[in-house]
């Protein structure tokens, strides 16, 4: 059974669409290339003319899936594609250990990681954490620090070895140790040094990960002009934040297909 039980995606949006009242997107398995990626701004209208012969030019992203336990909640309508792509390319390029690594970080839960920029970071900082397989509770811990860890010999104790609360042991060296049980085994930190080699600006990604050209599409702007038309008035432009909850603040209630 593979480590990760099932593919990184998302579900792409045409924003323009969207505000029209139409469900246009796509599912996109990530990683991929810029060539297919052009391929379904194209399916789902990016670049298109509306009928005010205006370009649909802004997506969103109305849903994920992913194989690795936290990552999709901590996942917006609005993140950068080049960044998905590149953090499912560095999760794919793990090895099959490291990759059981990460998975047991974040079912473990890593006070460190809140956003996209933690979780491409969190990749190049594994060695920061050590998993030890086969630990599943606190009485395991405790056997194991008490008779596997050359702390004392089983030989030594003798018959009060039987007397051991092997799991109170085991509770307060977790809590010492800020470690965690999880499917996979116990997670511990081994090191509080982080060295964070991407800093959230898409120069910093590498070319190779890049799937929306230059990027400038990716970094929209946070706010948009729309059409404001109410019963018994002018219609009027306003400017407003071009998230979704901004949008539906607008209406008055959900925008729905």
């Amino acid at each position: 059974m593979p480590v990760l039980d099932g593919d990184f995606e998302a579900f792409v949006t045409n924003l323009g669409k969207y505000n029209e009242g139409m469900l246009i997107g796509e599912w996109v398995k990530l990683p991929t290339t810029e060539e297919e990626m052009q391929k379904v701004f194209e399916r789902i209208g990016i670049g298109k003319q509306d009928e005010f012969g205006q370009p649909y030019e802004e997506w969103f992203i109305t849903d994920y899936e992913c194989p690795i336990y936290g990552v999709q909640k901590m996942l917006g309508e609005y993140e950068s594609l080049d960044k998905l792509n590149y953090l499912a390319a560095l999760i794919d390029e793990l090895s099959l250990s490291d990759q059981e690594k990460l998975v047991a970080i974040m079912e473990a839960g890593c006070d460190e990681v809140s956003d996209i920029d933690d979780l491409i970071n969190l990749t190049f900082n594994l060695d920061c954490y050590d998993i030890m397989p086969g630990i599943n509770d606190e009485s395991d811990l405790g056997y194991y620090y008490a008779h596997e860890a050359g702390i004392y010999s089983e030989k030594d104790l003798g018959p009060l070895a039987n007397y051991i609360d092997y799991e109170r042991y085991g509770r307060d060296i977790a809590m010492d140790e800020q470690g965690r049980f999880t499917d996979e085994g116990y997670v511990r930190v081994a090191s509080e040094r982080w060295d964070r080699q991407f800093d959230g600006e898409l120069d910093d990604i590498p070319d190779e990960y890049r799937i929306t050209g230059s990027g400038e599409a990716a970094e929209r702007d946070s706010t948009i002009a729309v059409l404001i038309v109410e019963p018994g008035k002018e219609p009027y432009v306003k400017e407003i934040d071009s998230g979704l909850e901004s949008l539906q603040h607008e209406v008055g209630g959900c925008i729905e297909a």
